[in-house]
């Protein structure tokens, strides 16, 4: 997980590695593929690759007033990037290792408080029951 400052809430958080899709100017600009910017976000939030990757699902942050529709995945096999890609300038992270009941339990009592990150651990939660994380 990362801790982050966002300014909207006007405190650090801490959250899943997440990001937005960027457009793609040399591409006529179409919008980067989430499953790629997926990858991207990982290694330059976190300095990690993942060796498999898992859609875990999709959902609107606000449809009553924003257009946003972000996709959840299940990284796993994380391995260290030697050559990482770098944070955003405007990124101040800090990486913060949690087992994945602790992040769990940080979702369910606030300590993790953004919708994205609630979800996701939610799923994994339920993925881990399952036995299919």
């Amino acid at each position: 997980m990362v801790r982050q400052w966002r300014s909207a809430a006007g405190r650090a958080m801490l959250e899943i590695p997440a990001g937005t899709l960027n457009v793609l100017e040399a591409e006529g600009g179409t919008v980067e593929d989430h499953a790629l910017a997926a990858r991207r976000e990982l290694e330059e939030e976190t300095g990690y690759r993942a060796g498999r990757w898992r859609l875990v699902g999709s959902f609107w942050t606000a449809p009553g007033f924003a257009e946003e529709l972000m996709h959840l995945y299940l990284a796993t096999e994380l391995r260290v990037a030697d050559d990482r890609l770098s944070p955003d300038e405007d990124e101040r992270l800090e990486l913060e290792r949690l087992p994945w009941r602790a992040a769990v339990e940080a979702a369910t009592n606030g300590v993790v408080v953004d919708a994205k990150s609630i979800l996701g651990l939610l799923w994994l939660e339920r993925l881990k029951a399952r036995g299919e994380a």
